[in-house]
């Protein structure tokens, strides 16, 4: 990742690249269509090691938040304080949690049809989604629902993400919220979640 991430910000920044790493290797690689203006790499990080490299050599660290306080020492903390050492400024943030919008466990199970197989096991190694999903079933459902927060009504959802905001304190939060009517959900985020989510910054 370290290899990836200097190869990218090189290739952005408009050089023509010879390359020679221990992963990667490049010869005279160049963007011939270049961007029209500077471009940040955000890395997506779960702990420690990940968060350093991201504040290292990224310009902004994503991370998927479940209990704050855990992404705060996990990612949060360990990302300034590589950018500390390594005389960056601190990255930016950007925090997301997966909510699921049902009244009933059996509407949230209908409604993850699509994420079922994100949680099953040997996700890594498989190529077919639809077997992902035949494994995910085959979990206990209570197993696979209590990964993500469950939210009914707008003000669940502004609890669900305002510690992003107060507490994660990141300067993106982003949504991902699945619900059985996708535009009835957008809807209410725009109307009643953003505007109350904006008064917290």
């Amino acid at each position: 990742m370290a290899e990836a991430l200097q190869i990218m910000r090189r290739l952005l920044d408009g050089e023509k690249l010879d390359f020679e790493g221990e992963y990667y290797r490049t010869d005279r690689a160049k963007l011939y269509s270049p961007p029209i203006g500077p471009v940040p790499i955000w890395m997506a990080a779960g702990g420690p090691k990940s968060a350093a490299l991201a504040a290292r050599l990224a310009h902004g660290v994503i991370t998927s938040v479940k209990v704050p306080a855990e992404t705060n020492e996990k990612v949060i903390e360990p990302a300034k304080r590589a950018a500390r050492e390594a005389g960056r400024p601190e990255p930016q943030v950007l925090a997301t949690r997966w909510a699921i919008q049902a009244a009933t466990d059996n509407e949230a199970w209908e409604v993850m049809l699509p994420w079922r197989g994100l949680r099953a096991p040997g996700r890594l190694e498989a190529v077919d989604p639809a077997v992902l999903r035949e494994r995910a079933d085959e979990l206990p459902r209570e197993e696979v629902l209590g990964r993500y927060s469950m939210v009914t009504t707008p003000d669940e959802i502004v609890d669900t993400y305002a510690p992003l905001v107060t507490e994660v304190k990141a300067d993106i939060v982003t949504i991902q919220i699945a619900s059985l009517d996708q535009e009835a959900t957008i809807s209410i985020l725009g109307s009643e979640v953003l505007p109350r989510l904006r008064e917290l910054v």
